[in-house]
């Protein structure tokens, strides 16, 4: 398929288009999530479907996820030609997964922090974030309780 020079759109165009600033344009092409292509003059051009493809980076970084991640799942998409309904979905069951994950975790936060805020820190010895003498540290890096670790009872 030959494209036209019309299919292609400079950095400035692309960046009203999307509401993203031309700096973070270029970083997003550093980190290889998106490419262009230059013009005899050395000017960047982008795809149309670029559009789509920064406003998915957009979405993605608003739901938590990093840019290694949403690399990996753009690089599932086709280059040269604007995705499919077919190439979307399949790109929304990878991220659904991962969504329900989040929001199961956010879900039991809730929960916690909703019997913490009742408890008034009254009863120590029942809270589910306690963690004296840090022993959860020895069952790894990060959150161990939110990760789904359970405190040791006395």
């Amino acid at each position: 398929m030959v494209l036209k020079a019309t299919d292609r759109l400079p950095i400035g165009e692309l960046a009203q288009r999307t509401g993203i600033a031309v700096s973070a344009i270029r970083y997003y092409e550093e980190q290889g999530l998106i490419a262009s292509e230059r013009n005899a003059g050395g000017q960047r051009r982008f795809l149309r479907s670029d559009i789509r493809r920064l406003s998915f980076i957009l979405i993605a970084q608003q739901f938590g996820f990093t840019l290694p991640q949403i690399r990996e799942v753009l690089a599932q998409l086709p280059d040269g030609r604007t995705p499919t309904k077919a190439d979307w979905t399949r790109i929304g069951e990878t991220f659904r997964t991962e969504l329900d994950r989040k929001i199961e975790t956010l879900t039991e936060l809730r929960k916690r922090l909703d019997k913490c805020i009742g408890c008034g820190c009254l009863s120590l010895s029942d809270c589910t974030l306690y963690n004296p003498q840090d022993r959860a540290a020895g069952r790894g890096a990060g959150p161990r309780y939110l990760m789904g670790d359970k405190p040791e009872t006395p």
